[in-house]
């Protein structure tokens, strides 16, 4: 079933801001994101890393930290003031909803809490501001990531996912549905005008599927790939580059050392406009994820990064798309 959007949402949330992942190898995970992504370090010490977009003047957007054991500890959207903080805390604790105010280094007044499939999610208000990168054009590295855009999660109910952020104000832009139906396999979700902050798709959750990059053009992703087989992690390319028809945007997916996956992507268009319609897919239809070219491995469809602490759930829906493995087998 389609979600309805609230218009007036108890608190304004603005875009995807920042996540943050636990890591074994705390260098080694930096110099990835460094040397084979191409982010900017703005500062570390031995337990954590704060890493950037070129175009991006909030002084994060991802955070590693090091640990014994690999996960996604949160993603982090952003609120338009203090004052969305103050109500967002009056809304949970209205609802029922555990939360806890938090203090985070480089970040104003923040929000912890779990939502209606145990994703963990931060919410923030402010950050420290540094220099854009965006004109350095000597220190474009890599695929030149210039901001994070948006996060996959895997979960095992996208209707109640789906229907708890469309209580938050966010728009359906586009989905795929069991065929035939409107049964939701996967969600598109957004806020700030572009077709997705926050994606829900069909599968064993909460996890973390991925996190989003964009670039400044297909030639960077080329390059992105071309460094990464370079310095050893051709290997750790998880899928593309292909074009998605969700979105319409050029892509390349690549795994870090501890295997969480990111996103490279040229960037999507707009949906601004309120008679926008959302667009529909079939999930067997394998166009709505890729073009053309091959579909993605199992790999791709099923592994993702827990959450600390989180039960993960078998989906509620056994509809699945066809994988690589499927495509070889009759090919």
């Amino acid at each position: 079933m389609l979600p309805t959007t609230n218009f007036a949402p108890p608190f304004t949330i603005t875009r995807a801001s920042h996540v943050a992942l636990s890591v074994t190898d705390l260098a080694a995970s930096r110099d990835f994101y460094r040397d084979v992504i191409g982010l900017v370090v703005t500062d570390e010490s031995d337990d954590v890393v704060h890493l950037r977009g070129l175009e991006e003047s909030a002084h994060h957007s991802l955070v590693l930290h090091r640990a014994e054991e690999a996960r996604a500890l949160r993603i982090g959207l952003r609120v338009r003031t203090d004052d969305d903080i103050t109500a967002a805390e009056r809304y949970f604790a209205g609802r029922g909803i555990d939360h806890e105010r938090v203090e985070v280094p480089h970040q104003g007044p923040t929000l912890r809490f779990r939502d209606g499939v145990g994703t963990h999610i931060e919410l923030t208000s402010s950050m420290e501001v540094v220099p854009r990168r965006m004109a350095a054009f000597h220190e474009f590295t890599a695929g030149a990531p210039q901001r994070l855009d948006h996060y996959q999660v895997a979960t095992h109910d996208v209707q109640t996912a789906t229907d708890f952020w469309a209580g938050l104000g966010m728009r359906l832009s586009e989905y795929t549905a069991k065929d035939g139906t409107d049964e939701l396999w996967g969600t598109w979700m957004e806020v700030k005008g572009n077709t997705h902050d926050l994606v829900f798709t069909n599968g064993r959750g909460p996890r973390l599927h991925h996190f989003a990059y964009t670039v400044p053009d297909a030639t960077s992703l080329i390059h992105a790939a071309d460094v990464a087989g370079s310095l050893g992690f051709g290997d750790e390319i998880d899928r593309g580059p292909g074009r998605h028809g969700l979105s319409n945007a050029l892509f390349l997916y690549l795994r870090d050392p501890d295997q969480h996956r990111i996103e490279l992507f040229t960037t999507h268009y707009q949906f601004i406009d309120l008679e926008d319609e959302p667009i529909r897919w079939d999930v067997s239809d394998p166009r709505r994820a890729q073009q053309w070219g091959m579909p993605a491995s199992r790999r791709w469809f099923f592994e993702a990064s827990e959450f600390p602490g989180e039960p993960v759930r078998e989906p509620l829906l056994t509809a699945t798309p066809a994988t690589l493995e499927d495509y070889l087998a009759l090919h």
